[in-house]
């Protein structure tokens, strides 16, 4: 799956600057744009949200939740090669086509709206994932909206620094944020 977002996802937004923005398929990756700054702040961003979430997924009234994110997480096995694997490919495919593609049209608002409902977050059959959603989307916002200031690599930095920590934390067998 892994594989899948980071060489499909892109797909249509190279499409887009090639055919419809006229751009090289290179000037996505803002290579000549790099700067280190905003990589460390998203990074931080992202390990700084990720903590948030976790406390907060802590309450009661996600116990109910059929398909807990932390249970998923665990059924997974991951290994830390396999977390830091699946940010990369989160952040890097899911960025390029999100961040890069879509938000070019419908604008930052629509685009963390769609991004989160379409990894199950928001949901009008489930009020309680809904509820996550609604935890994670001013993170998906910040990045969003941090875009145009800071540039695709502050967002893919962002994206992996939360799945990682995410993946991590959740993936150990003795969870140690559920000793707060």
């Amino acid at each position: 799956m892994g594989f899948i977002t980071l060489l499909v996802f892109p797909i249509p937004t190279f499409l887009d600057y090639y055919f419809f923005r006229e751009q090289s398929l290179i000037s996505i990756f803002e290579l000549d744009h790099i700067q280190l700054l905003p990589i460390v702040l998203g990074l931080g961003l992202g390990v700084a949200y990720a903590w948030i979430a976790l406390l907060l997924m802590q309450a009661p009234v996600f116990e109910k939740l059929p398909n807990r994110i932390e249970q998923l997480v665990r059924r997974m096995n991951l290994n830390i090669f396999d977390c830091i694997f699946l940010s990369i490919c989160a952040s890097v495919g899911e960025e390029l086509l999100f961040r890069s593609g879509v938000q070019y049209y419908i604008g930052p608002i629509i685009t963390s709206i769609i991004f989160v409902a379409i990894h199950g977050y928001l949901t009008p059959w489930n009020w309680r994932m809904s509820l996550y959603g609604l935890i994670v989307l001013p993170f998906i916002l910040l990045i969003s909206f941090g875009l145009s200031s800071y540039g695709i690599w502050y967002c893919i930095a962002a994206h992996f620094s939360y799945d990682l920590v995410l993946f991590l934390v959740i993936s150990k067998k003795n969870n140690p944020i559920e000793r707060f």
